[in-house]
Parts: structure tokens; sequence; C-alpha cells
């Protein structure tokens, strides 16, 4: 009777540490030393009768599934009035070894991605970040800055690959992804 207590007290401490051990896991988190909530003129664009800076967010990432091979970054407007939402920033091919991007990285001439990064198309038909600018009496807008740890090392595309041929390759090659969501009312 003894050695049978034994043997219980023994599996359950061995299930509250595998269970402890099991729920402890960090999660993958993308967080920005910049966005507060809202939109502010920096990362707000500078065109369509938007006047802002145009300066993509700094971003940074952390607890990435182990079989990361590369991570990729998506910015999407869901409340744009296009009826399937509008691409603002796409960059993909992120060594598996980085886990931040400098406020500004969107800017292609400043050269600020790490090397082998491709920022592509967006709907605004150019490369590169695109800031929020939602138009006059479209209400708040939803802006989700997603980044996704990869399976791959690099997706095979371009810097002219349009937003749903990145996406259909980002969906098909995820291990996990985090988004950080903020908001404009222009």
């Amino acid at each position: 009777m003894k050695n049978l207590r034994i043997k219980r007290i023994t599996i359950l401490i061995i299930c509250l540490v595998t269970g402890t051990a099991t729920f402890a896991q960090k999660t993958f988190t993308l967080t920005s030393k910049n966005l507060q909530g809202q939109a502010t003129a920096k990362e707000r664009l500078n065109s369509l009768g938007c006047n802002g800076e145009n300066q993509s967010p700094q971003i940074s990432w952390q607890n990435a599934p182990q079989d990361t091979k590369s991570f990729a970054i998506t910015m999407f407007d869901s409340d744009a009035p296009t009826g399937s939402g509008w691409w603002h920033w796409i960059v993909f091919d992120i060594p598996a070894n980085v886990n931040e991007l400098v406020s500004g990285a969107g800017n292609i001439s400043a050269k600020l991605t790490p090397k082998g990064a491709i920022q592509s198309l967006t709907d605004f038909g150019v490369p590169g970040y695109g800031g929020s600018c939602p138009p006059p009496n479209t209400g708040i807008h939803k802006y989700t800055i997603t980044i996704y740890a990869l399976k791959t090392d690099h997706l095979g595309l371009n810097e002219n690959t349009l937003p749903p041929g990145v996406g259909f390759n980002l969906f098909k090659n995820a291990l996990a992804q985090a988004s950080l969501v903020f908001y404009d009312q222009y």
C-alpha cells in the first residue's frame, strides 16, 4: 500500500512538473517602441491628402518557434473601402537570426532592412512602407501589423510580387504569427 502511494505521488509530481513546463512556454510576440494604439504623424502617409512622415514603426519580436528559418511582415488595413482591404507593407525573407526592424526600415532607399530581406508591392503599386491614410468620412480604420515565422529560408518571390501571391506563400509556410493593431482616422 505504501509503495502504491509513493508511485501515485511520484506520478502526480511528474505530471505537475511536465504540465507547468508546457504551460510556461513563452509565446511568439510582436512589440513596437513607436506604436501606442493610434497612428501618429510619423506613421501616416505623406500623399493622397494625408500629411504624415510615412515612416514605418520600429518593431521587434521574440520567442519564435525553434524551427523558424525566416520571417515576413505585413501591414493591412481591413477597413479600407475597397471590399478587400488594403496592403500597406510587405517584407519577407528576413533572416531567422533577426528579431527587429528599426524605425524607417520601410523606406527602401534608406536600406535599413536586413541583407536579403525583400519589400514587395503594396496596394499603392510600389514596394516599401505606405503609411496609414484613411479616406475622409470612412471612420476609424484598423491597421494590423503581423510577423510570420516561416519554415523556409526564402519564399522564392521578388519585389514585384503582388500581395495575394505573397499571402498565399505566407500561409503555406507559416509556423506561427503574432500581430499588433493600431488605429487611425484622418
